[in-house]
């Protein structure tokens, strides 16, 4: 089975100006999940536009609709496996903000993270089973980092997801989450273009909101992996998600 991720950012990266930073998304589970959740967003999309007398060729952006609109595209979600990771920037090292390579190193790292932990907890599950999976397909939302940094992103989440990792600092080794994995593509889309990068985009603005609401308290939702950072703490998991028997590790 193939893994499907979809991901958007939502905030400023700017500790000066901005308490909190967001990298949010879903993950399908094979190709035919993936082509369901394409099908309904889609089909939600377009609903829309008709009522709200969007142009049919318009881009539903979380920056661009009201909040009523925000809500229904993230309602159509509910049975699609969602994840996040919050930053608090003001417990972010200063240093990481001196320069743009030391940020998107960090964001890079961050990412690596979320996606690491929301599939790791799939796999304590036994939703995924770490040897059936052939491929890892990673699609973002191509301001989400330089196009020079993909090769670098790649090698990280090859890293993790195939090779492992070694701590030179401890002299420890970490095994690879997928053994048998074959390849991690990453590639960097236009969300004009891609529909379940919009998506991705409704979901990371959902819980960037409800970070500044609650003032950097995470509330739980269905389906799905919230976390935060940089002091990592696991927030909560939308345990319905599991308990329907949807997905076994086979």
């Amino acid at each position: 089975m193939n893994l499907y991720i979809y991901s958007d950012e939502s905030g400023v990266f700017d500790r000066t100006h901005n308490d909190f930073f967001v990298f949010g998304g879903i993950i399908c589970f094979g190709i035919e999940e993936k082509e369901v959740a394409t099908r309904k967003y889609s089909k939600v999309e377009k609903t829309i536009k008709e009522i709200s007398k969007f142009d049919k060729d318009s881009e539903l952006k979380a920056c661009k609709v009201s909040n009523k609109i925000k809500s229904k595209l993230f309602r159509s979600l509910n049975n699609s496996y969602k994840f996040c990771v919050l930053i608090k920037q003001k417990e972010v090292l200063p240093i990481i903000y001196e320069n743009k390579k030391h940020k998107q190193r960090y964001l890079d790292y961050v990412y690596k993270i979320v996606l690491k932990k929301s599939i790791q907890y799939l796999v304590k599950k036994k939703i995924l089973n770490p040897y059936k999976i052939e491929n890892i397909y990673v699609y973002a939302d191509e301001h989400q980092t330089a196009t020079d940094g993909l090769y670098e992103l790649k090698e990280n989440l090859l890293s993790e997801f195939k090779y492992g990792t070694f701590n030179e600092s401890w002299n420890v080794c970490y095994e690879p989450l997928f053994p048998m994995i074959k390849d991690v593509v990453v590639n960097f889309c236009d969300s004009s273009k891609t529909l379940l990068i919009r998506a991705a985009d409704i979901v990371a603005n959902h819980f960037y909101h409800l970070a500044i609401i609650n003032k950097g308290r995470m509330e739980a939702k269905e389906n799905s992996f919230l976390c935060e950072l940089p002091i990592l703490k696991i927030i909560c998991v939308g345990e319905s998600f599991f308990l329907k028997g949807k997905y076994k590790a086979t």
